[in-house]
């Protein structure tokens, strides 16, 4: 970025990458935070953390989002944009960001 403008792309490119990193972290997938904390596998409250986290970052970069005007809603199902507005991960979040209950992998 040596032009120092911050290009709309770009943020929506983060905020896309931060879903996929949430997403991960509700299917108990590796992330990069594994990496970080790999001692912390070993404890129960790790995957509760690890989701927290991803959903911290995901709601920063939504706040940027907003602050810049920029369409971010276009990423995110109408409901998960119901989830990210309330701001609160509650378990309603954690079992129906897919809008579905099932046990199917979601991430690639």
């Amino acid at each position: 970025m040596g032009n120092g403008k911050l290009s709309q792309e770009f943020f929506l490119q983060k905020l896309a990458d931060a879903k996929v990193h949430f997403e991960r972290a509700l299917d108990c997938k590796h992330t990069e935070f594994d990496d970080l904390y790999p001692y912390m596998i070993e404890h129960p409250q790790f995957f509760w953390y690890k989701r927290y986290v991803a959903w911290s970052e995901l709601l920063t970069l939504v706040q940027l989002c907003n602050e810049l005007e920029f369409d971010w809603k276009s990423l995110f199902t109408e409901k998960q944009v119901q989830y990210i507005e309330s701001r609160v991960m509650s378990g309603k979040v954690l079992d129906y960001w897919y809008e579905t209950n099932d046990s199917k992998e979601h991430v690639g």
